[in-house]
């Protein structure tokens, strides 16, 4: 390491940005699959690593939605998210906000209190490393806006514990007003943006990404009433 490296390493930084499930490496998705007896279509670990070379966004979402499939009991998402965080300490991170899928799990059968539980011991442990966390919990874009109104009703226990509530998975076809309903319910928690912005508190009309009828308005906004926590 130069001297240089070892001056960037040693700066403190922020990471805004990160979906949790997607820093799942191939050694420990081959771990936790042979943990649980779940089948991967991959026969060693060489395979997996090449797998990670995607082309495109939805054959990364295949390799993602696939690689959380190993994800089952509350060790599982400790040791998913303690990872990450042991890596940002190594970088020089101080704060990391960081997406979550709840309906990838749900939709497994894994109870919203498993994957929780886990996350929040990582995020005690991250605090004695000097690390400060954040969690947003993302509804799927490929989804009905009927199951991400249930998740939201399914995160009521853990409030305390999500900053920001959010989208992802696949964009075509998928705009945010599909999920008007659930943001207006999910008044109170701030929301992240597709485009980057933060701090509204349900979609996003006027967004120069995702432009509504109202062109007028050139920053995020949402409908209904504003909240931070």
């Amino acid at each position: 390491m130069t001297a240089l490296e070892g001056f960037i390493r040693r700066l403190p930084k922020a990471e805004l940005h990160l979906h949790i499930e997607g820093t799942l490496e191939p050694e420990m998705m081959m771990r936790l699959a042979e943990k649980h007896g779940v089948a991967l279509p991959y026969d060693t670990l060489e395979d997996i690593h090449k797998a990670y070379n995607f082309k495109d966004l939805q054959s990364f979402l295949n390799l993602y939605y696939m690689g959380a499939s190993v994800l089952i009991d509350e060790d599982d998402f400790y040791q998913l998210m303690m990872a990450y965080l042991n890596r940002c300490h190594e970088e020089g991170i101080v704060h990391a906000e960081m997406m979550f899928d709840p309906q990838t799990h749900t939709d497994r059968g894994i109870d919203f209190s498993v994957f929780m539980s886990g996350f929040v011991k990582a995020r005690d442990e991250a605090e004695k490393l000097g690390i400060s966390t954040a969690l947003i919990m993302c509804f799927l874009r490929h989804l009905p806006e009927d199951g991400a109104i249930a998740t939201l009703k399914a995160a009521e226990p853990w409030r305390d514990d999500i900053r920001m509530v959010g989208l992802d998975s696949g964009e075509v076809g998928n705009p945010p007003e599909k999920f008007e309903r659930v943001f207006r319910q999910a008044a109170g928690l701030r929301s992240h943006c597709p485009c980057g912005r933060r701090g509204a508190a349900a979609l996003y009309p006027g967004c120069a990404r995702y432009p509504r009828r109202d062109q007028n308005r050139s920053r995020c906004t949402l409908p209904g009433r504003r909240g931070s926590r």
